[in-house]
C-alpha cells in the first residue's frame, strides 16, 4: 500500500477516570520530523510516544497534541506556598496594629489570596502505568486514522502516476517509430542538396551513405529509449509492490529527466521536439506527486 504524508487522525480515550484527546497531523517533509505539544506532567512518556509515531509513520512533518483531563483525586495535588503566606500575615498583622483591627480571622484571609494555594494536576509513581493506558488507545486511535487517510491519498495518487506513466510510455513509442524516418529524411535531403551543387544526377553514393551514418550515429537515441522504457516499467513495479517508496521514486524520476534530456538535445526533428516538451511535462507532474509519497 501506498501512502500519502498528509494526513489527519484524532483519538479519544476515557479511563480510570482520566480523558484524553489525541490529534497527529502530517503533511510532505523530506525527511522525519516529529513535534508533541502535550502538558509538562506527561513528559515522562514523550520516549514511548516517539516510538508509537516512529514505527507507523516513517517520513513526513508530523505534529501530535495531546489534551489530557483528570477527574481523579489521585492526580490532584494541593500546593500550600508558605513563603508566600508567611508574608501575607506578617503584612496583616502590621496592618492590625496600626489600625488596631484585632478581631480578624488571618486564615480567612490568606486563604483569599492568589497563590497561597495552588490545584496542580500530577502523575504519580502508582497512576503511571493506567495514565499511560488511557493515553496509549487514543494515540493509537489517532495514529490509525492518520494511516487510513495518508493510505486513501495515496490510492489516489497512485493511480494518477500509472495514468502519467501511460501516457509517457506511449510518446516514447512514438519518438522510437519516428527515429528510423528521421535518418530517411536527412538522406533524401542530403541527396537533393548534393544534386543541386553538382547540377547532375550523378554523386558519389559511398560518400552519402558516410555522411548519413555520422549524421545517424550523432541522433542516436536508442540507448535512451531503452533505458526510458525500462524506467517506465520500474515506475510500475515500484508503485504496484508500494510500500516506503518515496526516496526510491524521487530518485527514479531523475533518471527519466536525464534521459528525456539527451533524447531533446539530439533531436532536430520537430515531431520529435514536440514530444520531448510533452515527455518534460508529465514526468515534471509526477516529480510534484511524488514528494508527497511516504
Amino acid at each position: 500500500m501506498i501512502r500519502s504524508m498528509t494526513g489527519y487522525g484524532r483519538g479519544e480515550a476515557f479511563l480510570y477516570e482520566r480523558k484524553f484527546v489525541v490529534e497527529v497531523k502530517s503533511v510532505n517533509h523530506r525527511y522525519h520530523d516529529l513535534s508533541i505539544k502535550m502538558p509538562k506532567i506527561l513528559n515522562a512518556f514523550e520516549d514511548k510516544i516517539r516510538k508509537i509515531i516512529s514505527q507507523s509513520i516513517s517520513r513526513g512533518k508530523i505534529d501530535v497534541y495531546i489534551n489530557f483531563q483528570s477527574f481523579s483525586k489521585k492526580d490532584l495535588k494541593i500546593v500550600f506556598n508558605e513563603t508566600l503566606a508567611d508574608a501575607y500575615v506578617e503584612q496583616l498583622n502590621l496592618i492590625s496594629k496600626k489600625y488596631n483591627c484585632e478581631n480578624y480571622s488571618i486564615l480567612e484571609h490568606i486563604l483569599n489570596f492568589d497563590g497561597v494555594l495552588n490545584a496542580e494536576n500530577s502523575v504519580t509513581d502508582e497512576s503511571l502505568s493506567e495514565v499511560w493506558e488511557t493515553l496509549e488507545l487514543a494515540l493509537q486511535n489517532a495514529v490509525k486514522q492518520s494511516i487510513v487517510m495518508r493510505e486513501t491519498e495515496g490510492l489516489a495518487l497512485k493511480n494518477d502516476i500509472l495514468t502519467k506513466s501511460n501516457l509517457i510510455y506511449e510518446l516514447t513509442e512514438q519518438i522510437k517509430q519516428k527515429y528510423p524516418d528521421v535518418i530517411d529524411e536527412y538522406r533524401q535531403k542530403l541527396e537533393t542538396k548534393v544534386k543541386e551543387a553538382l547540377e547532375s544526377t550523378i554523386f558519389d553514393e559511398n560518400r552519402i551513405l558516410t555522411e548519413v551514418t555520422l549524421f545517424a550515429d550523432r541522433v542516436c537515441v536508442d540507448e535512451e529509449l531503452t533505458r526510458l522504457f525500462s524506467h517506465i516499467s520500474q515506475l510500475n513495479e515500484i508503485l504496484e509492490n508500494g510500500g516506503i517508496i518515496g526516496r526510491k521514486l524521487d530518485f527514479l524520476i531523475q533518471e527519466f529527466n536525464r534521459e528525456v534530456n539527451t533524447i531533446g538535445s539530439k533531436s532536430n526533428d520537430v515531431f520529435i521536439t514536440k514530444r520531448v516538451v510533452d515527455l518534460k511535462s508529465e514526468i515534471e507532474k509526477i516529480r510534484e506527486q511524488v514528494q508527497n509519497i511516504e
